[in-house]
């Protein structure tokens, strides 16, 4: 009950005070290329369910059907603006709505696509019972993912045999401890692992 409160709280201060800065970020994404501001892609949160994130759109319309992995700072199907908001984050502004719509929270382990879900284990689905979240400790731990996978012959096979198993490993320890400090903790965390 906190944790919500908390999160509708400071989602809609965040909403609010961000709006002009997500104005000119949405301009810019127009401007620059064809499609929509905002990318809307199905994950999978709490109990299992679907549900669609939002994120401004950091790729050229279509992108994701060669590949669900983003791989290294010059993936030809990033935009411009695209490696800009990636490499800041500020991607993931627009999930805030998703805060304030409840199906993600501030702090919970980060939503995976339906495929990778598929190879969860049945002890791992206990990842499932919380709300998913914009930060976790796995962003911290991977936050340079997208290198770490551009060094692979096989992006695929590296994320679904180290980084996975990894991500789910702590991902269980943030249940384990889960409270309203441990989340404040993360998302400081966050801030200096974005700022640094």
């Amino acid at each position: 009950m906190i944790k919500r409160l908390f999160d509708i709280v400071f989602s809609l201060i965040g909403l609010i005070l961000l709006l002009p800065l997500l104005l000119i970020i949405a301009l810019i994404i127009k401007v620059e290329s064809k499609g929509s501001v905002f990318y809307k892609q199905v994950r999978v949160g709490k109990d299992n369910t679907n549900f669609k994130i939002f994120k401004f759109r950091t790729m050229f319309i279509g992108s994701d059907k060669k590949g669900l992995l983003t791989v290294g700072n010059k993936d030809p199907r990033v935009t411009k603006t695209g490696y800009f908001l990636r490499k800041y984050k500020l991607d993931e502004l627009p999930q805030l709505i998703n805060v304030l719509l409840g199906n993600m929270s501030f702090v919970g382990p980060r939503p995976e696509v339906r495929h990778y879900v598929n190879f969860y284990s049945k002890d791992d689905l206990i990842i499932l019972t919380v709300k998913p979240g914009i930060t976790d400790y796995a962003s911290i731990y991977f936050r340079n993912e997208v290198e770490i996978l551009k060094a692979s012959d096989n992006p695929e096979k590296l994320y679904i045999e180290q980084i996975l198993p990894k991500k789910i490993a702590l991902n269980k320890q943030y249940i384990e401890n889960n409270s309203l400090f441990t989340d404040i903790k993360i998302i400081l965390k966050t801030i200096l692992t974005i700022i640094s």
